[in-house]
């Protein structure tokens, strides 16, 4: 018997070991079979179904929720009154994105142009694209501050031009005309007369060059070669550099192109990407963790030193002349108009800002920006750029159109853009990236827990077997006392 349960003991002791083995095989080749397939998974490469389709046609529901200032004291802010504005919104059109022209390229990097049109959504806005909204009329205003350095005739000359074309300093017209363009003699005479001094050439609207437009030739890296590089920014228009802006450094084209990132994040790492929208790179930063339908996910959002001036922040004098913190000055890439771009609400920005307009409340969840990305594959979850669109105004003399308008820089427009992971592709996400690594842990600690239980019966049966014999001759030794 003894020879037997020291045989059962061996046994076990052995199948222990090796499984606790394979618990600790798994334990380090888990992860490093799991970041495979990720990598696997994630290059941009047509064989890989799944995520190359997800590349081509995001098939997240992407919506753009559009809110209009709407001035409530046009007479008195021509008169040297602060403007008061009321928020109308939001007109929300859902975004089709679309790649197209896409051209591999030997040195693993991939061009394709993107193509975005939009489509008003009804149901999830506050009214329609009927509704009248008063804002500042951009070509005179505009246009006012432009010439404030040309000789006086040449002002006068402009405010007569504005009155032969009844221009005046505000519109009032419907949200779809504002956004996607209206019929303005004043446009089709500048077009024709100076051309090239507009951005559009057709209707002019606020969002006209948005519509059935790509957002220009992106070459990316595709990851093939190093997956630390995939969906990085190689050139965009062919070129590898801004021209917009004072600095190198403010000139470089950083990051991807603002839809997915390099896979194995830390909360050390940043998310940079280049927008053409704001004609420069951005980049966001580590602020909590979380969890979406079970998935984790790190929040990523805009450092107050993103849209910071240049004696706040030294890196960005390049993007000056500035004005307060929170300004980004866009009017070299917008025809030098007086265009600046900030968070809604003057969220994060100077609070002397929210003094010259009254009706403005920042809120870090109604107007801070956010990206949601699931850190190991470098996918977003959920995505909320918030962007505002602000016109900076002053009385200039000769031009009568500008009243004795004060100082101002003037929100017009704030627009979000969001989208979130739903449906299916939470399920196939969830399953792959979520559910599989967890059932390689579970399974890791489960042939450990086992193996080491085995091993420790093992040693048990093994010590059971020494004790007993030794046990039963020290009781006979008693009785023979």
């Amino acid at each position: 018997i003894t020879m037997n349960k020291s045989k059962l003991a061996i046994g076990l002791f052995v199948a222990g070991t090796l499984t606790a083995v394979f618990g600790l095989v798994i334990l380090f080749v888990g992860p490093i079979i799991i970041d495979d397939q990720i990598v696997k998974n994630l290059v941009i490469d047509p064989e890989n179904e799944v995520s190359y389709t997800m590349w081509k046609d995001i098939p997240v529901p992407f919506f753009m929720s559009v809110y209009f200032f709407n001035i409530l004291n046009p007479t008195e802010f021509l008169a040297g009154e602060k403007p008061m504005v009321e928020q109308r919104g939001p007109y929300v059109y859902r975004k089709r994105l679309q790649k197209q022209n896409i051209t591999f390229h030997p040195n693993h990097t991939v061009s394709y142009l993107e193509y975005r049109s939009y489509f008003f959504e009804p149901s999830m806005s506050v009214g329609n694209e009927s509704d009248v909204v008063t804002i500042p009329n951009m070509l005179v205003l505009g246009a006012a501050v432009m010439m404030d350095n040309m000789p006086h005739a040449v002002r006068l000359l402009l405010s007569a031009t504005f009155k032969s074309f009844k221009e005046g300093p505000f519109l009032s017209k419907s949200v779809g005309e504002l956004m996607w363009g209206y019929d303005s003699k004043l446009v089709d005479f500048l077009n024709k007369w100076f051309p090239g001094m507009l951005p559009s050439t057709g209707k002019f609207g606020l969002f006209s060059e948005f519509n059935n437009s790509n957002t220009g030739m992106f070459t990316v890296h595709t990851g093939k070669d190093d997956i630390r590089l995939i969906h990085k920014v190689n050139s965009w228009n062919g070129l590898t550099k801004l021209i917009y802006w004072k600095t190198p450094q403010c000139n470089m084209i950083n990051g991807t192109a603002g839809q997915m990132w390099p896979p194995f994040m830390t909360k050390e790492s940043t998310l940079p990407f280049y927008s053409p929208d704001a004609c420069r790179s951005l980049e966001l930063v580590y602020q909590r963790e979380g969890i979406m339908k079970g998935i984790p996910l790190y929040r990523f959002v805009a450092p107050k030193t993103m849209l910071a001036n240049g004696s706040d922040y030294a890196p960005n004098e390049g993007f000056c002349p500035c004005r307060q913190s929170g300004l980004l000055n866009v009017s070299s890439c917008r025809s030098n108009a007086p265009v600046f771009i900030s968070q809604p609400h003057f969220y994060n920005a100077d609070p002397v800002l929210l003094d010259y307009v009254q009706g403005l409340q920042p809120t870090e969840d109604e107007h801070g920006l956010f990206i949601d990305i699931h850190p190991e594959t470098g996918v977003p979850l959920n995505v909320s750029i918030r962007l505002q669109l602000n016109l900076y105004m002053k009385k200039v003399s000769g031009i009568t159109e500008t009243g004795k308008i004060s100082e101002v820089v003037m929100p017009m427009i704030w627009f979000e853009e969001n989208g979130y992971m739903d449906g299916a592709i939470v399920k196939t996400f969830h399953t792959n990236l979520v559910l599989l690594p967890m059932v390689m842990v579970y399974m890791q600690y489960c042939f450990l827990g086992l193996g080491l239980a085995t091993v420790l019966g093992a040693v048990l049966l093994h010590y059971s077997g020494k004790v007993r014999p030794l046990h039963s001759s020290d009781s006979g030794e008693e009785t023979s006392d």
